[in-house]
């Protein structure tokens, strides 16, 4: 078995429990930006510490970078924040399990933003496959309790976000593989300098808005730290992991197996939540799957 696949499989349940604590934090005690920015705070200072301590015990130097990194680092940084922000937003406004799904669109957008930034062609059965989504995503943007017509719900604000979450995360994991390939190291250290770029780069650039526009919630992420603290740790093994995938596979690849994700929500949604999913949403989850499986399968 390659070595990306268990280190995806275990990102996506690093990142289910993380996501399962952002909603427990943004329901309850912080807004928004605030349970975004518990997964900076408490991670931060151990990657980038864990780094220097390697760097220090092992004597080697810790790879230097140029141009071209710090570009795909910080417009991955910020692609990520704005998506983690449209998730946490997200579960104010549908449950836990279609939270991730409209989320998961990343799989099936990553081959749009890769034909319009970079001109690779989709082939028709590709074609099908993302029109399969499309129809998932149409059955779960409608409301149960709602009588609005198909394309109001579809333009809903729900919906809306969880695309733009989607179109973000594409972004995201294009430049963050861009970001690692720029270092000249072993996969693991590329990895790891580049996920201590990105977050130093996100808990600053967090941590000045939160002062500027939201004042009392970094005071408010810190009383909180008995369940924040572990949405960093969750976030650093998330992470790593993550971005380790992407410096051993292919970015699309990757995603489509952390379609797993999906499964995982589904479980917590139900059985930590107590959420109910209508049969409806089950079949729009199934279409989404079936359509990245064909989208793996031909690319």
């Amino acid at each position: 078995m390659s070595l990306w696949i268990p280190v995806t499989l275990a990102a996506a349940v690093f990142q289910t429990l993380r996501f399962m604590l952002q909603k427990l934090l943004s329901g309850s005690r912080l807004s928004v930006g605030g349970a975004t920015f518990a997964r900076f705070a408490y991670s931060a200072p151990l990657v980038i510490g864990g780094l220097l301590a390697w760097s220090a015990i092992s004597g080697r130097p810790i790879p230097q970078v140029g141009a071209h990194f710090w570009i795909y680092a910080a417009i991955g940084g910020l692609t990520q924040i704005l998506a983690t922000v449209c998730v946490v937003m997200l579960f104010k406004q549908r449950n836990f399990a279609v939270g991730i799904t409209f989320k998961k669109t990343e799989v099936i957008q990553t081959a749009l933003v890769g034909f319009l930034i970079l001109g690779e062609g989709i082939s028709t059965a590709a074609l099908g496959a993302i029109v399969i989504g499309l129809v998932g995503v149409l059955l779960l943007s409608r409301s149960p309790d709602s009588q609005d017509g198909w394309w109001r719900q579809l333009t809903g604000r729900a919906p809306l976000i969880g695309l733009a979450s989607g179109v973000l995360f594409a972004f995201s994991a294009v430049t963050y593989r861009g970001a690692s390939l720029e270092v000249e190291a072993e996969p693991v250290l590329r990895a790891a300098v580049t996920l201590a770029a990105v977050v130093g780069m996100q808990f600053i650039a967090m941590g000045l808005w939160l002062a500027w526009r939201e004042k009392g919630q970094i005071t408010a992420v810190w009383r909180a730290r008995r369940t924040a603290a572990w949405v960093g740790l969750t976030s650093l093994g998330g992470s790593f992991c993550w971005f380790l995938a992407f410096t051993l596979q292919n970015a699309a690849y990757v995603n489509a197996l952390g379609q797993v994700e999906m499964v995982l929500s589904l479980l917590a949604s139900v059985l930590f939540f107590r959420e109910k999913i209508t049969g409806r949403e089950i079949g729009g989850m199934a279409l989404l799957g079936l359509s990245i499986l064909i989208l793996v399968l031909v690319i």
